[in-house]
């Protein structure tokens, strides 16, 4: 038996590389995948990549209720209750000094990673099957300082957190299981486009940077973040919820 046949899964941040390799590993593990991300042009091209019957889409801003509430039910109108919840959106922002960061932008990634976290919690939670697990992608950063001057990522990141841990307790008595993944640096565009601040900011290669500061000395595949979402997915993690597991190459260690 596959680990998650038949089961009804949601990524949001679908589209992207932590998200898509998370759908592909997913569907070959026997689940129907909902993708949720922003753009229709993008969702496209992921299901295509995708090539599956057993993956669909649904575009949506995260950040917004009816939104969510909209991808929530267009999920169990096509397939029932939803087995897996994996909030996985995300937004950068910029990188500068706390003293010279725009407001604006502190508050649209906010809106994403928190707010978008909340959401998927409030309206998943009662569409969700008794026993279920749902999955908040955090970050290393979500555990520690930066000094990079990303400082609402940092921000956003230890507050999903916190939402995490007090949903666990809450969803317990269904045996809904609520945990946070934190990967280190991932090799994908989001994370380039994070260093090249980084670097502009510094005049220091953060690649080169942050790979000196990671013990395994690289940064991770998408692959294998996904593999990790698997394991909180399925019932490998049957015993595991209010946790953070690290995914960091030992950064955090």
């Amino acid at each position: 038996m596959s680990l998650l046949q038949d089961k009804v899964c949601v990524i949001t941040g679908g589209a992207g590389s932590i998200g898509m390799a998370s759908a592909r590993l997913f569907v070959a593990e026997g689940a129907k995948v909902m993708l949720v991300d922003l753009r229709e042009s993008d969702l496209g091209r992921a299901l295509d990549e995708l090539g599956s019957a057993n993956a669909a889409s649904v575009a949506a801003d995260v950040s917004n209720a009816a939104h969510t509430k909209a991808y929530m039910d267009a999920t169990v109108a096509r397939w029932g209750k939803i087995d897996v919840l994996f909030s996985n959106a995300g937004n950068a922002g910029v990188v500068r000094p706390v003293t010279d960061y725009p407001e604006e932008v502190f508050d649209q990634v906010i809106a994403v990673h928190v707010r978008g976290a909340f959401l998927a919690c409030k309206y998943g939670l009662p569409a969700m099957n008794d026993g279920g697990s749902i999955i908040i992608t955090s970050s290393i950063v979500g555990v520690r300082g930066d000094r990079g001057g990303s400082c609402a990522y940092v921000t956003a990141k230890h507050a999903q957190v916190g939402l995490m841990r007090s949903i666990a307790k809450g969803a317990a008595p269904r045996r809904i299981r609520v945990n946070t993944l934190h990967p280190g640096p991932v090799d994908n565009e989001f994370q380039s486009a994070i260093e090249r601040g980084i670097s502009a900011a510094t005049g220091r290669d953060a690649t080169a940077m942050l790979n000196d500061g990671i013990p395994l000395h690289r940064h991770a595949r998408p692959e294998e973040i996904a593999r990790s979402a698997l394991y909180l997915a399925s019932e490998l993690s049957s015993f595991t919820t209010g946790s953070t597991l690290m995914v960091d190459g030992g950064s955090s260690a």
